[in-house]
């Protein structure tokens, strides 16, 4: 990156770090002051873990999988490497939700509260369910070695789609989700009313949108893609000055064309094509 990029890319990383981090303070400020805190009991306090873990995990770490490959301090690590640390990231961020999602059950179950009635829960299982197809199928065609380079450059383009729409869509899921909480949980005073706890989950929701519009940003600036190893390799070879910098984007713009198009060889494209994802 270009030092003036660098800065701006550094900005708003930083930004989407304090929105997320503070986000997760504030869901654990939520339930352990305003709530019931954390148990798994059956109760109330099982219930919390429902928002503790979708933001922490279902948001903040899918966020952070989303953008890994465009940390331009990883980009002399193998891509290899990267691929593992990102699905690692998505996996955990699945674990996260999936337990997030039996501690909703248990406590429905244990109160008699009917399950999978609301637009909220509909939404919430049909994103679960999408991310982990995402998941498997990620795993077979990128990190699977029997995987055709065909398959990796038809994906491509889906699997960087489906993962943007799915971490935005968790997030509006989310607050659905905290919106009904605060109308059923609040009786005096109201949600209408608001009251401090009202407010404070608000702003919660407000942190999580700026999140993902930071993190979103983030991922579809074409400036601040992870090279190809062609254009990395230029790089490194020829001192790395800012001349060879534009060399090796231009490089890699030029290659990443080139395979969309598909006029490169195939077995070039097995190794490229999937820095499109970056």
């Amino acid at each position: 990156l270009e030092m003036e990029s660098y800065k701006h890319f550094l900005a708003v990383l930083s930004a989407a770090a304090a929105f997320g981090i503070v986000s997760i303070i504030f869901v654990l400020r939520w339930v352990l002051h305003y709530r019931e805190g954390l148990a798994w009991d059956g109760g109330l306090g099982e219930f919390n873990w429902h928002p503790v873990l979708q933001i922490s995990g279902f948001i903040f770490l899918n966020g952070a999988a989303i953008i890994v490959f465009r940390l331009p301090w990883t980009w002399r690590c193998s891509k290899l490497i990267m691929k593992f640390i990102h699905a690692g990231l998505n996996l955990a961020a699945f674990i996260c939700a999936t337990i997030s999602f039996v501690a909703v059950f248990d406590f429905h179950n244990a109160a008699q509260i009917p399950n999978m009635y609301s637009l909220h829960s509909w939404l919430g299982l049909a994103a679960l369910v999408l991310f982990c197809l995402q998941i498997v199928l990620s795993v077979i065609i990128y990190l699977m070695p029997f995987s055709p380079a065909s398959w990796r450059a038809a994906f491509m383009p889906l699997h960087v789609f489906f993962g943007r729409s799915l971490f935005g869509s968790v997030i509006a899921v989310a607050l659905m989700g905290i919106t009904e909480k605060l109308i059923f949980g609040l009786s005096n005073p109201k949600y209408k009313d608001s009251p401090p706890e009202a407010v404070f989950v608000n702003v919660m929701g407000v942190l999580l949108v700026a999140y993902g519009v930071a993190i979103l940003w983030i991922s579809t600036r074409t400036s601040w893609k992870r090279p190809n190893d062609l254009a990395l390799h230029t790089q490194h070879t020829s001192g790395g000055g800012e001349d060879n910098i534009k060399v090796g984007s231009s490089l890699s713009q030029l290659s990443d064309e080139a395979e969309a198009e598909g006029h490169v060889d195939v077995r070039r494209r097995g190794h490229k094509l999937d820095d499109q994802a970056d």
